[in-house]
């Protein structure tokens, strides 16, 4: 069990702190997490039932483009990354 829920952390790498995260918590029970890429939907299912202990009913997944940066003359890109979002069962939260 200890060997499953080190892998459930590893694919969830943070949760994503925005006012339209905590917008989606409030109004329709739903959790925004920053996973790895390459990581499929039923993965990110599993892993955060066994890491919260609750029930998932749906999970979304969006591929966030890399975004050019700049800092003086230096120019620069900010990596992609891929962010799940997780409808849990009525009456759980985490």
């Amino acid at each position: 069990m200890s060997d499953l829920r080190h892998d459930a952390r590893g694919l969830i790498v943070r949760p994503v702190i925005s006012e339209k995260a905590f917008q989606l918590v409030q109004a329709h029970n739903q959790y925004t997490f920053r996973v790895r890429q390459g990581t499929h939907k039923t993965a990110i299912r599993q892993a955060i039932e066994d890491m919260f202990d609750v029930t998932v009913t749906d999970v979304r997944t969006v591929s966030m483009p890399s975004k050019p940066k700049r800092r003086g003359v230096t120019r620069g890109r900010r990596p992609a990354w891929k962010k799940a979002i997780v409808t849990l069962k009525q009456g759980d939260s985490i």
